[in-house]
């Protein structure tokens, strides 16, 4: 059987299965869960693998899932979705918007919201191992259903791994991901090579000496290190960076003090880095420490400041052979219209290279559009996209159910079929 007809067997069933993802996607989008606690949506998955005839585990690096079907010999697939939400209060005015909150790390009761497409990528994946598993006639091999949790922390694949994926479940011969954006509907996006940054997120701490307000001459002011910190940061990026190479640099937080007419003993900053090679991104990190000390020793600092690594994503770094193999396979249901190559790569950052990365294997992950495809045009006709079209961690931001919901699981179902035996 040609491959074509591998694919047309296997998505023969896509119609009579969209009413029961349609629900399953609107279910954690109208009952969201932070990280590491997405019990409700974790059973969701374990559901649909059971009812599929995966051998399900559960509770792998906390909340997440793991299912396998063995098919033979032949190679071995890993498939992923992530499943959790985001602080955020939606504003989508959906009927099916979230109105949950939840404590989050810190003790605080936050709003949440799936405002970066989990919601989807599970539904997707739920798909597609459904329809994989029912039609096994047509392949042979093992696949991997991996629904993982806490990627928006920069925890869940390094939970699973250390909670011993890599020695529970066998060594895939590929692993493949995929990513709704604020893009065209239906329409597919890819890049061999790096296709997402590498973020690191710092907080650094600047001590001063508190003082009553109307008497600095007794203080050493963490608020004034702070913001001249803040300041000379900014040159990591404009004289320190050279045009050719990207780094962004961004200060999200600045904390300190609680009255006008008191100077605090301290500052905090948290600060984010984005990069798109070790080179640049040690550079960055590197200049961010010697900024910081020297800000506060030409203050007069009482002690150096402290810095504190509180998250990391890696570079996601796409195998070009197998980029490209994705890709071919993709266009031959798609067209060369619905399958473009990305220019450079998204800042945006992923924790799914750490599985590819850690495992020794190599890993593909691609972009599947979710905005309705007319609003889109109208707002590139209008030049408002970055106005009209919410992005990613948008209160707005809701991907149209149809056409993305079929998109993503045929993606992942032709990628699959591709790399296993027919």
């Amino acid at each position: 059987m040609s491959q074509n007809d591998r694919v047309s067997e296997v998505l023969e069933g896509l119609d009579g299965l969209l009413d029961d993802l349609e629900r399953l996607y609107r279910d954690p989008h109208a009952h969201p869960e932070l990280s590491l606690q997405e019990h409700r949506t974790a059973g969701l998955a374990t559901d649909w693998l059971q009812r599929a005839g995966y051998d399900v585990t559960t509770g792998v690096g906390g909340t997440g899932v793991v299912g396998v079907v063995h098919n033979g010999d032949g190679p071995v697939v890993m498939l992923r979705a992530d499943m959790d939400a985001l602080p955020v209060a939606e504003a989508t005015g959906l009927d099916y918007a979230s109105t949950e909150s939840a404590t989050d790390a810190d003790g605080h009761i936050v709003p949440v919201m799936h405002a970066c497409g989990h919601d989807m990528h599970v539904s997707w994946l739920a798909g597609a191992a459904t329809l994989l598993a029912r039609h096994a006639d047509v392949w042979s091999g093992t696949l991997l259903a991996v629904f993982e949790p806490a990627e928006e922390t920069a925890q869940g694949a390094q939970a699973m791994i250390d909670d011993g994926l890599f020695d529970r479940f066998s060594r895939p011969t590929v692993i493949f991901g995929q990513h709704v954006m604020p893009d065209p509907a239906g329409r597919i996006g890819y890049r061999p090579g790096v296709t997402q940054a590498a973020a690191d997120s710092l907080e650094v701490r600047l001590f001063g000496r508190g003082a009553h307000g109307s008497m600095p001459e007794s203080s050493v002011d963490p608020v004034v290190m702070a913001a001249s910190t803040v300041l000379r940061l900014q040159t990591i990026v404009s004289r320190e960076t050279a045009a050719a190479d990207s780094v962004v640099v961004t200060v999200g937080a600045l904390q300190a003090g609680t009255k006008d007419n008191v100077i605090p003993d301290d500052a905090l900053l948290k600060i984010n880095v984005r990069s798109f090679d070790e080179a640049s991104r040690r550079h960055t990190l590197d200049a961010i420490r010697r900024i910081a000390e020297a800000e506060a020793q030409a203050s007069g600092a009482p002690r150096p400041p402290e810095i504190t690594t509180t998250e990391h994503y890696p570079l996601t770094i796409n195998d070009t052979d197998w980029a490209e193999r994705v890709a071919s396979a993709l266009r031959t249901r798609f067209g060369t219209d619905g399958v473009s190559e990305l220019a450079a790569p998204y800042s945006a950052s992923e924790d799914f290279g750490s599985f590819g990365t850690e495992w020794g294997v190599p890993s593909v992950f691609w972009y599947v559009g979710g905005i309705d495809a007319e609003r889109y045009r109208a707002a590139v006709a209008g030049g408002t996209v970055a106005r009209d079209i919410p992005t990613n961690h948008n209160p707005a931001f809701a991907p149209v159910i149809h056409p993305t919901l079929e998109t993503g699981v045929e993606t992942m179902v032709i990628a699959a079929l591709d790399a296993l035996d027919g």
